[in-house]
């Protein structure tokens, strides 16, 4: 090669070179001059005299150590009260928050306490412009017209898939235990997993998945949200996704996991477009809401309700906003329940006298294929469901940011670093305040000495936990049995009575079937957490979620 030729060739790599060098230096001066307006910030705060945890790090603050120990934030809590402060990503100050008096003011006032940018540019990452990324008026809209969709009678219509779909994994299960000499080590959560994505597709869009009679493999979509939510890369990819919701020019940056959730965005977008189309096209031949009738689908209900001439156009989801709900119903509906049941599945099996007791319960039905108001009347299975709920809550946390300065009123006195004691908080605009669900669901002094335990048989003549509540815990805020964990105000889970009917339904089905017993060790699974959502993992060994247990078909003795 010639000397002439090899020059332009020296030429274009320094170039690029130093165009690299320029696009690293800007986003290392975007990253110093922000990080410098959050420590101003921070040093100015009403806030600054706040104790809390030291922060290890001013790109990570303390949310590494959060995501690795899900129950971090209680152990500090022990240590500084109800009431710190501690250091999100880039060291944003977050005011952790579990008094009561508080929490009801923030559930009370919404239109103060919202969602705060980087949450919702977070959730339409990943899920599109649905119910989960707007706020106030927006909120309002989305939640009107996917209201009737989740209603009591659509819940109650859609009961006989719950129940046709956990009997399809129980006859799954039941022919792995035959095959392996009359007891099986199943990991239950992956296919639970795909029985939610399963009644997700058919309950909510009358769309068939097939996730369970796919071979035992799975689904592109559910491959995809395998490696997002349950891989050992997991918190890895919501933390990436966090920093780019903060610092939007992040989003120029080839990340880890972006190319997932962009796939995991296609497919939603793809199927969502092809259902609602079809759903649109049925309609126009038939001409109009007529063809909707007797469909049990949410989705059908979402459009009937939508397309109703009692509701004004401003008031209307167009095409774009119905079909980015279908990710969210994907999400919110295929996740939680199959974490949630999966808890409850280990709890049993460690609980063994829980476990037989709720048998008997479920034996007392005659029929296979219980209605929702037969699950509902099944006063043990409601108290099982509580507790796991309760103890093992799928999302352990929620935030709130302030959008103008207000004040907190607590319910016991807060002492600063100064030892002065204070009434009330200062929360100045734009503080973000960190709710700790799953910590204030476990909270000795609501819920008595042996909060943290699961609590659900009679022992020593003292009463199960669901038989005799504390009235502390009706100071809680909450769309269900005095717990936080749906939430509370208008931004509850919309979808809560469906995950308890499917959450129901899959328990009476299995339970009736099987016995579970632990292939681990006690105190060999724990929780893993990906983003806000907690999951059961085999402790140690570093391979995402997932739960093992030994699977028995149950033998009725006459």
């Amino acid at each position: 090669m010639s000397t002439l030729s090899v020059h332009p060739v020296r030429e274009v790599q320094t170039m690029i070179s130093q165009i690299i060098g320029l696009i690293a230096g800007t986003l290392l001066c975007y990253l110093l001059f922000h990080v410098s307006q959050v420590l101003y910030r921070n040093l100015t705060s009403p806030l600054r005299h706040v104790v809390g945890p030291k922060n290890p790090s001013l790109v990570f603050g303390n949310f590494k150590d959060i995501g690795n120990d899900p129950h971090l934030t209680t152990k500090w809590r022990s240590e500084f009260g109800a009431n710190f402060l501690f250091s999100g990503l880039f060291s944003i100050s977050e005011l952790h928050t579990s008094d009561l008096r508080a929490i009801n003011h923030i559930v009370a006032r919404a239109e103060i306490y919202q969602k705060a940018p980087s949450m919702l540019i977070d959730a339409e990452i990943l899920l599109g412009k649905g119910i989960l990324s707007v706020e106030l008026d927006e909120h309002k809209r989305h939640r009107r017209a996917l209201n009737p969709a989740f209603g009591v009678a659509q819940i109650r219509a859609v009961t006989e898939i719950f129940v046709e779909k956990a009997a399809q994994l129980r006859d799954i299960w039941a022919r792995q235990a035959e095959q392996q000499n009359g007891a099986a080590c199943v990991e239950v959560l992956s296919w639970l997993r795909r029985m939610t994505l399963d009644v997700i597709g058919q309950a909510g869009f009358n769309y068939q998945f097939d996730a369970l009679e796919n071979n035992g493999k799975s689904t592109e979509l559910d491959e995809v949200f395998t490696k997002l939510s349950h891989s050992p890369q997991a918190n890895t990819y919501a933390m990436f996704r966090l920093s780019q919701a903060i610092m939007p020019i992040l989003r120029l940056v080839p990340g880890p996991g972006r190319n997932l959730v962009r796939a995991a965005r296609n497919q939603m977008y793809i199927i969502g477009k092809q259902i609602v189309s079809k759903s649109k096209a049925d309609i126009k031949a038939a001409e109009g809401e007529k063809s909707l009738v007797g469909k049990r689908d949410l989705l059908s209900t979402l459009l009937k309700s939508n397309l109703s001439t009692t509701i004004p156009e401003t008031q209307r989801l167009n095409d774009i906003e119905v079909i980015s709900e279908i990710p969210t119903f994907f999400f919110a509906g295929h996740e939680t329940t199959s974490s949630a049941t999966a808890w409850a599945l280990y709890a049993l099996s460690v609980n063994i006298a829980a476990q037989t007791k709720i048998r008997e319960e479920l034996l007392t039905m005659s029929t296979d294929n219980p209605t929702m108001d037969e699950l509902n009347s099944l006063t043990y299975l409601e108290h099982v469901i509580r507790e796991t709920m309760r103890v093992h809550a799928p999302v352990i946390s929620t935030q709130r940011m302030a959008i103008k300065d207000d004040v907190l009123p607590l319910s016991k006195p807060y002492i600063d670093r100064e030892g002065r004691a204070h009434d009330s908080l200062p929360i100045p605009k734009g503080q973000r305040i960190h709710i700790p669900i799953l910590a204030i669901n476990t909270d000795k002094e609501i819920w008595g000495e042996d909060a943290t335990e699961f609590k659900n048989v009679l022992n020593n003549h003292v009463p199960e936990r669901w038989e005799d509540i504390p009235a502390s815990v009706s100071d809680i805020p909450g769309a269900w049995a005095n717990l936080l964990t749906f939430f509370a105000g208008p931004h509850n889970c919309i979808g809560f009575r469906f995950s308890l009917v499917e959450m129901k339904a899959l328990l009476f089905t299995l339970i009736r079937a099987f016995e579970f017993k632990q292939a681990i060790p006690m105190g060999g699974i724990g929780p893993f957490t990906a983003g806000l959502i907690q999951k059961p993992t085999v402790l140690g060994e570093g391979k995402g979620s997932g739960l093992p247990l030994i699977v028995k078909p149950y033998n009725i003795k006459l």
